[in-house]
């Protein structure tokens, strides 16, 4: 049998019919770019997540840089990130002549909240926290630490769509906030889309200036902005989702549940679930230390995996240059070493878990 870590067809066949229609009723409008469906969107998903403003943008890095931009922070100015993210949350940071200042993650794979104090300095500007692989960061301690100091929060939503930390949703916490909505995201689009919540209506007015070439009215540029704007094909395919995300999102729950309860294998460590929290699982993510072996292990059985991710940003290449080496973060580099994510998408079958579970268990290294 063959496993693929993600198929996203069968979601489509699931709604295709809604998907037909919306498509088609875009391209017969005419109107393709900031139009109706757009400002729908952006109206439903504003209610969904509980702001008052959303933006449509590009793409999720988009939305991490202009959210970024739209702060004020720039060169001179320091955000503290997780060290373990992936890297267009720190590209968020640098884009904008930033310098990022990376944290150790906790046992939830998120940013520590007890290690962000000993980072912060007089340049520090902002708290970009990543609510990695669908379980929310400790934003209570965040967001105390961060008004004790005086500085922004940027939520980098990208992964947990829908996650809940003591009953409020995730995107509610920071001054604005980010979501990717590529095609494999929990509430995906058939393309790159982006957005950003915030329930400041003058930095909402300023993320949509910056979209849109720095203008509001056409041909009239208060500041120098960029193009990134959410079309109008990618809005009307988000509206279908939105209207089924709890489902999606309760079939993904019961397969990460299966693997919970039904992987057993000493070898194998299970993710940690914080309490009080709505994890959303858009990855299931295992620790071991034959992580290697593991791969080439289930490869070998027809089964698909992925590691997220394998080279922390502070040892990437691209960032050679602001000085890091090995050892710097050794939670983060040990994470590196041993994570794997495992197959979970929606419309995977009995038989596929059945089978991904069972190798596992069989796994002796």
């Amino acid at each position: 049998m063959n496993i693929h870590f993600n198929i996203l067809k069968p979601q489509y066949l699931m709604f295709k019919e809604e998907y037909d229609k919306a498509v088609l009723e875009v391209l017969d409008s005419g109107w393709y770019i900031l139009g109706k469906q757009v400002k729908r969107f952006e109206e439903e998903f504003a209610e969904y997540v509980g702001m008052k403003h959303c933006v449509g943008v590009n793409s999720g890095l988009d939305a991490l840089i202009l959210a970024i931009r739209a702060l004020g922070i720039g060169k001179g100015d320091e955000v503290i990130a997780p060290a373990n993210t992936y890297i267009a949350s720190i590209l968020g940071v640098t884009e904008n002549g930033a310098t990022p200042v990376f944290v150790e993650p906790d046992e939830f794979f998120n940013i520590d909240p007890s290690k962000i104090k000993a980072a912060i300095t007089s340049k520090a500007k902002a708290i970009l926290p990543v609510h990695l692989y669908g379980q929310p960061a400790r934003m209570e301690e965040i967001m105390e630490i961060a008004r004790e100091h005086n500085l922004y929060v940027v939520e980098d939503c990208a992964q947990a769509h829908g996650a809940i930390v003591n009953g409020r949703n995730i995107g509610t916490f920071g001054d604005i906030n980010c979501f990717s909505f590529f095609p494999t995201k929990n509430l995906g689009a058939f393309g790159d889309a982006g957005a950003i919540v915030t329930n400041s209506e003058k930095l909402a007015e300023k993320v949509r200036m910056l979209r849109n070439y720095g203008s509001i009215k056409k041909y009239y540029h208060e500041i120098e902005g960029i193009n990134s704007r959410l079309d109008e094909l990618q809005a009307a395919v988000l509206r279908v989702k939105l209207r089924h995300i709890n489902e999606l999102e309760q079939e993904r729950r019961i397969i990460a549940e299966r693997y919970l309860t039904e992987i057993k294998n000493p070898l194998i460590e299970l993710p940690k679930v914080s309490q009080n929290c709505k994890h959303v699982w858009h990855l299931f993510v295992i620790k071991c230390n034959q992580r290697d072996k593991l791969q080439a292990f289930l490869k070998d059985n027809g089964i698909d995996t992925k590691i997220h991710y394998p080279i922390p940003p502070h040892l990437s290449e691209a960032y050679q240059r602001l000085g890091y080496k090995k050892g710097d973060f050794p939670i983060t580099e040990e994470y590196a070493n041993t994570i794997l994510s495992l197959p979970l998408y929606n419309g995977m079958t009995d038989e596929e878990i059945n089978y991904v579970i069972g190798k596992l268990n069989e796994f002796r290294g």
